[in-house]
């Protein structure tokens, strides 16, 4: 594939308007989701896969994130539980091991 060049003005509200090559070369429409990567001072655009979402989930998923972030109702899943979660989704995780980097939580 070739290299696109192309220029694109922010406006006072912070926003641009992808132009219409790179539009075109990551296949976005209306409604597509682009994400933005910022490495060593150069952004990278990249399109973002669409994933169904499912309102009972993420009900869930916004109520398990209010849990978590006061506190309350959590603790942790039973070990035998988290191993066996681990091998259906086919990880070879020891949940011993210390953990690489730092974690935010």
């Amino acid at each position: 594939m070739p290299a696109i060049y192309d220029i694109a003005t922010l406006t006072s509200k912070g926003q641009i308007t992808l132009p219409k090559s790179v539009r075109q070369r990551l296949g976005l429409d209306t409604g597509s989701k682009i994400a933005f990567d910022v490495r060593d001072g150069e952004v990278v655009v990249s399109r973002v896969e669409a994933i169904h979402q499912d309102p009972a989930i993420g009900a869930f998923l916004g109520l398990l994130e209010a849990d978590i972030r006061s506190g309350r109702n959590l603790c942790a899943l039973p070990e035998d539980l988290a191993y066996s979660m681990l091998a259906s989704a086919g990880c070879d995780v020891n949940l011993d091991d210390e953990i690489d980097g730092e974690v935010a939580l």
